[in-house]
């Protein structure tokens, strides 16, 4: 048997669906793109698409971490590093981070508004969970249901002390805790970045791509939610209501300083015969991981230092890496090993996300 350090990997890797039970219901165009019949929502509404992190679901057994294709079989995302972690991850990574990949990407598609919540930062994370790693993330908007007006909950627009926040999620007013917000209108295309700290809730009918540090930190402050009441252990980490309130910005953001403040504009990084590539999260937003919008009319490069996941959000096309090539289609993920040098995508009309890691130096 080959030594698994140098067994050899293909230079692309597909992606396996990898549903999560989570304490909201939604998923239903997650099952409409996996063709189950009949589509429906239920407690799996997140496919959590690069993960080699546990999901925290109290009186669960494990999962969250991600499955690809290999040999035709499926293989969790950590054993197939360490197969060949260098050539997977890169050396740069790997010094950094060790065999981790240091970011988590999702799908996550809400029948209903999310539970008010929060996450912690790196320093709370540090200080207070033994880990290097908090949970700003990055929301790309793929679309949403008919019928229903996206909208997100983000930051306080309105003034509240930490002793009357404390009061109103004990008596679970919910409809003073929501006062303190402005909803925001999205549309398909947006996309924000949410730092550790901010309380924010995704709205209903959202579908969108998801980025944030590798962790399944949350501090949440509604406790009932559509038939679902949470347990103690899954309110605040199995801590109590003051650990929770802890990490809360209490900041207040009017709704054109949370347009300012979290929208992030895209940045024409590369234009090249009608083939467009955008920053949406680079180094000046956030260290915690990068991602770029590509549009592909005709073919188009991608020669990174660090491995990335390609995500197709319109048409159709190929990706080519290595003497190998795979077909693409809306949804379809694809994982770029570090040591695939170069990739080429083809197609009229292709559209897609390419996620990456923070960078490694």
């Amino acid at each position: 048997m080959p030594d698994p350090v140098h067994t050899p990997l293909p230079p692309l890797c597909r992606i396996l669906p990898n549903r999560v039970w989570r304490t909201y219901p939604g998923g239903r165009r997650l099952d409409e793109l996996a063709g189950t019949v009949p589509a429906e929502d239920s407690h799996f509404p997140e496919d959590w698409l690069l993960s080699d992190t546990a999901a925290v679901n109290p009186g669960r057994a494990p999962e969250g971490v991600s499955l690809l294709e290999f040999d035709g079989k499926p293989i969790a995302f950590p054993e197939l590093v360490r197969r060949n972690p260098e050539f997977l991850l890169g050396r740069e990574h790997l010094e950094r981070f060790g065999e981790k990949a240091a970011f988590l990407l999702k799908f996550l598609d809400s029948a209903v508004r999310l539970q008010l919540q929060c996450h912690p930062t790196i320093e709370f994370s540090r200080k207070h969970l033994n880990a290097n790693a908090g949970k700003t993330e990055g929301y790309v908007i793929l679309g949403h249901r008919e019928g229903i007006e996206p909208r997100l909950y983000l930051g306080f627009q309105h003034p509240v002390s930490r002793e009357r926040f404390k009061r109103i999620v004990e008596t679970q007013d919910f409809e003073e805790m929501l006062r303190l917000f402005e909803p925001v209108p999205v549309k398909t295309g947006d996309v924000f970045l949410v730092p550790g700290g901010v309380p924010h809730a995704i709205g209903a009918g959202i579908f969108m791509i998801e980025i944030m540090e590798p962790t399944d930190f949350v501090s949440r402050f509604e406790f009932r939610r559509d038939g679902c009441t949470l347990p103690e252990a899954a309110r605040f980490m199995g801590r109590d209501i003051d650990f929770g309130l802890s990490m809360l910005d209490f900041t207040v953001y009017s709704p054109q300083e949370v347009k300012e403040r979290f929208f992030r504009q895209p940045r024409l990084a590369e234009e090249r015969d009608g083939s467009r590539r955008w920053t949406l999260f680079g180094p000046e937003d956030t260290p915690c991981f990068r991602a770029d919008r590509l549009h592909v009319a005709g073919r188009m490069e991608i020669a990174e230092r660090s491995f990335s996941v390609l995500i197709v959000t319109g048409g159709a096309g190929t990706i080519r890496a290595g003497g190998m090539e795979l077909d693409l289609k809306y949804a379809d993920r694809i994982l770029i090993p570090s040591g695939t040098r170069r990739a080429e995508l083809s197609g009229n009309g292709l559209d897609a996300v390419l996620v990456r890691p923070p960078a490694a130096r």
